[in-house]
């Protein structure tokens, strides 16, 4: 049996799903065209939570698997870069999630003041909250002691990989546009502004239903996140200062001290969202097996270890 797989990508989904077919033997080469450091998801927040991503049914047992694999990784944080750490998902009701919510450990109402200056009801929890530039260097030497290789390659056409190696698994995220010609899967803009950590050991999170906006503050041992902006079908890589003195602005409403916090980074990233994640095998013409693995907008972090684990349970066997 050929052994030898050619993953396309190297963010969060890419590397994880490299690591599960690397550890179960396979001959795994990753293709990115930049580094895992300078991908979407080295910019990401990161919290653990499924949120805008379908299917719902799928997403829960997803997020479930990932979890626990957080929970243990979170036990050398360090090298890893997951903590695990409580805060408040404000105007959240449990009976408003999905029933993955019921095996989230310790998920409670929120108490008056758990988060700051906020009093209005939401959820407390005690969540994965990941460095990603920490986490994606430990998944990259991870798969380096599995055997895997990263390769820094630009793919315009997918034969390129399946020329190569018998199974290709589709990791591309945004770049499945092009690759695949899906145009189901677009950009989603988020704008974070990277401040001085006046104290806080708490997140919060809060959604504007009214608008794209959101409202969120991660402590990373680098600093405190703060965010956001959900804009759909926004191309745009630039930040623009107007939305990061909003972004301070609305956080400091719930933690006055980040108002006068020193600004230390903006960042800019571009989730890859799809109506529904594209998880599934194809044969291709000559025999081969293409795998795709895409379109998990800003939860790409919260559904990574069961993504990868589905698609190694998918029957690789090439035909020819």
């Amino acid at each position: 049996m050929n052994r030898d797989v050619i993953v396309v990508g190297s963010g969060v989904i890419g590397l994880t799903t490299a690591i599960v077919l690397a550890e179960q033997g396979w001959t795994v080469r990753v293709w990115s065209r930049e580094p895992a450091g300078r991908t979407t998801s080295a910019v990401a927040g990161a919290l653990w939570w499924p949120y805008r991503i379908e299917p719902e049914a799928q997403v829960g047992d997803w997020s479930l698997r990932s979890l626990q694999v957080y929970e243990e990784l979170a036990a050398r944080s360090g090298d890893t870069g997951v903590r695990m750490v409580e805060g408040v998902h404000a105007d959240t009701h449990l009976d408003g999630l999905g029933a993955w919510a019921a095996q989230v450990p310790g998920l409670r109402a929120a108490r008056a003041g758990e988060a700051g200056a906020f009093d209005g009801e939401g959820l407390w929890a005690r969540l994965p909250l990941i460095d990603m530039p920490t986490h994606l260097r430990w998944l990259s030497a991870r798969l380096s002691a599995a055997g895997g290789a990263i390769e820094e390659r630009r793919v315009r056409h997918l034969s390129e990989a399946t020329d190569q190696a018998a199974v290709v698994v589709n990791c591309s995220g945004l770049g499945a546009r092009e690759l695949v010609a899906d145009p189901a899967v677009r950009p989603v803009r988020g704008q974070l502004v990277v401040v001085e950590n006046p104290g806080i050991t708490t997140w919060f999170t809060a959604a504007d239903p009214a608008s794209h906006a959101t409202t969120y503050f991660f402590p990373q041992p680098y600093g405190l996140v703060l965010g956001g902006t959900a804009d759909d079908d926004d191309w745009s890589l630039e930040p623009d200062p107007t939305v990061a003195e909003e972004i301070v602005k609305r956080c400091a409403q719930v933690r006055p001290e980040i108002a006068e916090a020193r600004v230390l980074e903006h960042r800019v990233g571009l989730r890859p969202a799809r109506d529904a994640v594209r998880l599934e095998r194809e044969i291709l013409p000559g025999g081969g097996v293409l795998v795709h693995n895409y379109g998990h907008g800003g939860a790409g972090v919260t559904v990574a270890w069961g993504c990868a684990e589905e698609a190694a349970r998918l029957d690789l066997q090439p035909a020819r």
